[in-house]
């Protein structure tokens, strides 16, 4: 079952290395705190998921659950929606420095 999460998340850190090289110079670390921002909140779940199988039980479990989801959740959506404000933010100043061909 964890075949395919393994596959995204690899591709993220591996795969997108050389399309995130390939980004203009005011940009790169942009798209790359996004991947790894990305990888960093998609492996949070997993751990979330298991807090009920290490000995945790009941509405303690249940609110530690809730806690994670929420913190992952907004991580991978709220500051990851705020970086890619950037990069569009990033992108479109080098385009009107002529530095950056639309």
């Amino acid at each position: 079952p964890m075949v395919p999460f393994v596959y995204v998340v690899g591709t993220l850190v591996v795969g997108l290395g050389a399309a995130t090289a390939k980004q203009p110079e005011g940009v790169v670390d942009l798209v790359s705190a996004a991947r790894y921002l990305t990888v960093v909140s998609w492996l949070t779940y997993p751990f979330v998921y298991i807090v009920k199988n290490i000995g945790l039980a009941g509405s303690t479990a249940t609110m530690y659950e809730q806690i994670g989801y929420s913190a992952a959740d907004v991580t991978a959506k709220a500051v990851f929606g705020v970086l890619i404000w950037a990069i569009a933010n990033a992108k479109s100043r080098l385009e009107e420095e002529g530095k950056l061909r639309a």
